[in-house]
């Protein structure tokens, strides 16, 4: 537009915030946390078990059964597309366990490692982005380093993984959420998995933390396969490299479900061997619980279904609003997810903080821009993450049209904004 009509629409954008500020909504897309409605869905759980001992005939009451049991390992190794032999389902969360396993492996190396991480001059990971900001955080709080690459439809840049990987030892690991990626919704593909299993690395112990904690977590009736990370690692002759992670945290109760790990015998033994140190067993009351509400992983994926028509319709409406205003503008792109929790938002460069910011006055809470970068800092302030699962479908469609309020005023201000010598 010319100046003038851009002072123009500036003058209209703000009468319109002024009215979104009216309202005086109290609104959260922060978190990808279910609805109660979704919660509601594993209500069965809390009847449940209905006896105490599991197929082998322990009890589940007592100690004992460290990798957990079989029936439920059995279920998360169909739905991984693993062995269940390679399957380790712990308490309920698999973020723990994904800081067990890095925090084990500064303490103690991998079985591979020459020494400890922790002895080593510099530990540095890949974290393709955006990405989620916990395996960030939780990097920063243990003193390994960052470096980024960026986060392609079909998964991380792979010519820019090879390159820092190939010849600096320090790069000792490697995040992933390799289907319905946190927040761009990737799924990775077949092709870049197998390079990235079988490309030379200079550190002898490197890790990929394969976390798929949106492996069934479909949005559509094409019910995406992951790839066989496990599988194209042993194949290329690195079948130490990638451990799994997944939970049913998003899939029956969010802070009561069970969570897993897979991974190559040695591997899992290694895991073991360390968690035998800080656990005589996990949670088998709550695993038989699991086991007997869903019956197998068939059971899972029926039930997952149902999620999916609840919030299948929240995420249509984000498309909806956002394409309402911003469309054609040049101001703001979006993913489409086919799966997941979250919409990936790319506004005008510059002006991410500025909308959240507008957003927060309006009432409506975003997650801070910059977080699904390391050290929440996005180098170009562009990138939002959009969580719709938590607010009611009402709620989702009124904070989605005021954001789309708010992308597009902060544009405008940024395009009349005084050019500063």
């Amino acid at each position: 537009m010319p100046a003038d009509q851009l002072a123009e629409r500036l003058t209209a954008l703000r009468a319109d915030y002024e009215d979104l500020q009216a309202k005086g909504l109290e609104l959260d897309l922060t978190r990808g946390k279910p609805g109660a409605d979704q919660l509601d869905l594993s209500e069965g759980l809390l009847s449940l078990p209905t006896g105490h001992r599991d197929r082998s005939g322990a009890d589940v009451r007592n100690y004992g059964g460290l990798e957990g049991l079989t029936e439920i390992r059995e279920v998360f190794a169909d739905l991984l597309g693993v062995d269940t032999a390679q399957v380790v389902a712990g308490g309920n969360s698999s973020l723990t366990m994904m800081y067990q396993v890095v925090t084990w492996l500064l303490l103690h190396g991998a079985p591979d490692s020459p020494r400890p991480w922790s002895q080593e001059e510099k530990v540095t990971f890949v974290c393709p982005v955006p990405g989620y900001d916990r395996h960030f955080t939780m990097l920063a709080e243990l003193g390994i380093d960052m470096v980024t690459v960026p986060m392609h439809d079909d998964g991380p840049d792979v010519p820019a993984v090879r390159a820092l990987v190939a010849d600096d030892p320090s790069v000792k690991g490697m995040w992933l959420v390799p289907t319905y990626a946190n927040p761009t919704g990737a799924v990775c593909s077949t092709e870049v998995a197998a390079d990235l299993m079988a490309m030379p690395t200079a550190a002898p112990d490197f890790r990929i933390l394969w976390d798929n904690a949106y492996v069934v977590h479909h949005l559509t009736d094409v019910e995406t396969k992951s790839a066989d990370a496990l599988g194209l690692a042993s194949a290329s002759g690195h079948p130490n490299r990638p451990i799994m992670f997944a939970s049913t945290s998003k899939i029956t109760f969010a802070g009561a479900g069970v969570a897993a790990l897979a991974a190559s015998p040695e591997n899992k033994a290694w895991y073991l061997k360390r968690l035998s140190y800080a656990a005589i067993g996990p949670d088998k009351v709550n695993q038989l619980r699991h086991v007997e509400f869903f019956g197998d992983a068939d059971g899972v994926r029926a039930h997952m279904r149902k999620h999916r028509d609840l919030i299948a319709p929240k995420f249509a409406a984000v498309q909806e609003a956002l394409s309402a205003r911003l469309d054609g503008l040049g101001v703001a792109t979006w993913s489409q997810p086919v799966g997941g929790y979250f919409v990936d938002l790319n506004v005008m460069d510059g002006t991410a903080a500025r909308v959240v910011q507008l957003a927060k006055e309006a009432g409506i809470a975003l997650t801070p821009a910059g977080s699904a970068f390391p050290y929440g800092n996005d180098p170009d302030d562009r990138n939002i993450r959009l969580a719709p699962t938590f607010p009611a479908l009402a709620e989702v469609e009124a904070a989605m049209a005021g954001v789309a309020v708010c992308v597009e005023l902060a544009a405008v201000e940024k395009l009349t904004a005084p050019v500063v010598e």
